[in-house]
């Protein structure tokens, strides 16, 4: 997946406002060090591995809850997951990804 071009797709919705976030990112539009980086993240999460649907059985209100889908080399995973279900490798690119939301 070296230098691949990448879509994501990221939603993040709930939270104490219950306001929806949404972006697409394309590595081919992105700077070289910035697409390297999300790229990394994806790897260090091993995305591709994670189940469809992650949960806990620690529930709360005003939780963020989110939907990844990656697209790379023919391959395509969506990734749904609450906030306290993320596991840590998968919360680098969740928190990258929030904020080139915010930005948009």
């Amino acid at each position: 997946m070296k230098n691949e071009p990448m879509k994501i797709q990221f939603e993040r919705s709930g939270g104490v406002a219950g306001m929806r976030m949404t972006t697409t990112v394309n590595t081919e539009t992105l700077p070289a060090a910035e697409a390297q980086m999300l790229r990394e993240m994806v790897d260090k999460a091993k995305f591709f591995d994670l189940p469809a649907v992650l949960a806990t059985s620690k529930q709360g209100v005003d939780r963020f809850q989110y939907r990844l889908t990656v697209e790379v080399g023919g391959r395509r995973h969506t990734v749904e997951t609450g906030e306290a279900a993320a596991p840590q490798t998968l919360q680098p690119l969740l928190e990258r990804l929030g904020a080139m939301a915010r930005r948009k």
